[in-house]
């Protein structure tokens, strides 16, 4: 559970910013988008693999 102490005088708008921005670093959002669908291992593999590749070519590309 995430808490946020507001302290006093504080912009509501700025202690939403703050627990918007704290959320997104536990990582809760992302992990739970993974579970929504199975993916199997081979695809996961395959997605980094081509990610790799993808990185790879503009490093060299960078390089030229």
């Amino acid at each position: 559970m995430l808490i946020i102490p507001i302290k006093e005088g504080e912009n509501i708008d700025r202690a939403l910013k703050r627990f918007k921005r704290k959320f997104d670093k536990t990582g809760i959002k992302r992990s739970l988008q993974t579970r929504k669908q199975f993916n199997k291992p081979s695809v996961i593999r395959r997605a980094q693999i081509q990610k790799a590749q993808y990185i790879q070519r503009l490093r060299d590309a960078e390089e030229i």
